[in-house]
C-alpha cells in the first residue's frame, strides 16, 4: 500500500469511530482487571466454575484490546496509556464477601450486555465508512454475546439453587 492510499484510509475513517474504538478498549482492559480480580476472589459452592470461567475470559478480553489496540494504530490512531482510560464498572468490583457468587454473575451480565452495546453502536457508526473496523466489532460481538448466554445460564442456575446476594 502506497502512502496516499494510507493516507486515504485514515481520513475515511471519523473521529466518532475511533473515539468508539478507544472507548471499547478501555471497556475491554477494565473487563480484564475485574475478571482477574474476581477470579481469584471467589470462594464457596459454586464458585468455581464461575471462577474459571472468568479466568478463561481473562485471555479473551485481552485479545479483544490487542485487536483493537492493532486497528487503532493502523488508522494512524494511538491507543490510550492507562490514565487516559476511563473506568465505569461498578457492579463488577469485588464483592467485600467473597462467596457472593452471584452479585458477580450479575456484574458480568452488566458489562456484557453495555459492551455488546456499545458494540452495536460501533458497527452502526463503521457502515459504509470503515468495512475492516467493522469486521472486527462483528467479531468481537459474536463472543461478548457468547459470554453473556453462558452467564445467564449460570443466573438461571443461582436462581434455581435459591442463591441471593449476599
Amino acid at each position: 500500500m502506497n502512502e496516499l492510499n494510507l493516507i486515504d484510509m485514515k481520513n475515511k475513517t471519523n473521529s466518532t469511530i475511533t473515539d468508539l474504538m478507544k472507548e471499547a478498549y478501555a471497556a475491554e482492559l477494565e473487563t480484564v482487571e475485574n475478571y482477574l480480580a474476581n477470579s481469584v476472589w471467589l470462594d464457596g459452592l459454586g464458585a468455581q466454575e464461575v471462577a474459571e470461567s472468568l479466568a478463561e475470559d481473562v485471555t479473551e478480553e485481552l485479545g479483544h484490546a490487542t485487536k483493537l489496540a492493532h486497528r487503532l494504530k493502523q488508522l494512524g490512531v494511538c491507543p490510550p496509556g492507562s490514565l487516559e482510560l476511563a473506568r465505569n464498572q461498578k457492579t463488577l468490583q469485588p464483592p467485600k464477601d467473597s462467596t457472593d457468587v452471584r452479585s458477580v454473575v450479575e456484574g458480568v451480565l452488566e458489562a456484557e450486555n453495555a459492551a455488546i452495546k456499545h458494540y452495536q453502536r460501533l458497527i452502526a457508526a463503521c457502515d459504509g465508512k470503515d468495512h475492516v473496523t467493522q469486521d472486527l466489532a462483528i467479531g468481537i460481538l459474536a463472543n461478548e454475546e457468547e459470554h453473556r448466554c453462558l452467564f445467564e445460564g449460570f443466573l438461571k442456575s443461582l436462581a434455581k439453587d435459591g442463591v441471593k446476594r449476599q
